[in-house]
């Protein structure tokens, strides 16, 4: 990871990773995609770190791809670039840690592709957000899957074939994001969320993130007999004869990660 295009921050059990293009209002080039994705995994396999919280640095969370990077690719190396800029995407789906977007003022293209694959969202008043690669001849082939999964799939198509941009408003009614709070509010609001999820059992967050997603591609029936089966597995750890210890015993928790 350079650490010029993406910072890593550790507060506490919290991880938060900066998006730091901001002169570029944190669009996607080559390196800034690579070390998004260094940057996940690392966190990822921190065990002192629960929770990950991606935010942009200046007056963007991220305006898309750096479209000077286009030219000049064969067919061979466009994939592998259009690989390359939706990847976090998938890191993200594998990750058990549960990631936040914290989002100020724009998020489009490739932006509102990386919110809608965060596991969850905080927007700050009059952020904006659009799949806005229609509008140059382009698709927002990549985003359109996350935003698919995460909102209903006829306005996920409206959003990428008229390229508009929602208000942080219309984004929280579409179930975009989770909660729109005053701009000057959201650092504070972001890291309030994220600590109350690193203050539960990381072993029952990481299960149930993994539970939640499996169980979301399946088959009603598979998925409850998917959802049951990492809940067995969920019993039988130490972290959950704590928790329970801990409640019949008015205290706080003292979580084990086994």
């Amino acid at each position: 990871m350079s650490g010029e295009t993406v910072l890593v921050e550790k507060r506490g059990h919290v991880g938060v990773i900066v998006l730091n293009r901001p002169e570029q209002l944190n669009t996607f080039n080559t390196p800034m995609a690579q070390d998004l994705n260094e940057a996940l995994e690392q966190l990822e396999q921190e065990q002192e770190i629960r929770v990950v919280v991606v935010r942009g640095e200046g007056k963007a969370f991220s305006a898309g791809i750096d479209v000077t990077e286009l030219k000049g690719k064969s067919s061979v190396e466009m994939l592998q670039w259009g690989e390359l800029m939706g990847r976090m995407c998938q890191t993200i789906a594998r990750m058990n840690k549960p990631v936040i977007a914290s989002v100020q003022d724009l998020a489009i293209a490739n932006g509102i592709g990386l919110v809608a694959a965060a596991d969850l969202a905080v927007a700050a008043e009059g952020a904006r957000f659009g799949a806005t690669a229609v509008n140059v001849g382009l698709f927002c082939m990549g985003p359109a899957v996350p935003l698919s999964h995460h909102m209903g799939k006829k306005k996920a198509l409206e959003l990428v074939l008229t390229g508009d941009i929602i208000d942080a408003a219309e984004a929280e009614k579409l179930g975009l994001v989770n909660k729109v709070v005053p701009r000057d509010k959201l650092e504070e609001e972001t890291m309030e969320l994220a600590e109350k999820l690193a203050a539960k059992s990381p072993l029952a967050v990481q299960l149930g993130k993994r539970s939640f997603y499996e169980m979301s591609d399946l088959p009603y029936e598979k998925a409850l007999e998917s959802a049951n089966n990492l809940f067995t597995l969920l019993c039988t750890t130490e972290d959950a004869h704590e928790g329970v210890d801990a409640f019949k015993s008015k205290r706080t928790p003292q979580w084990k990660m086994r």
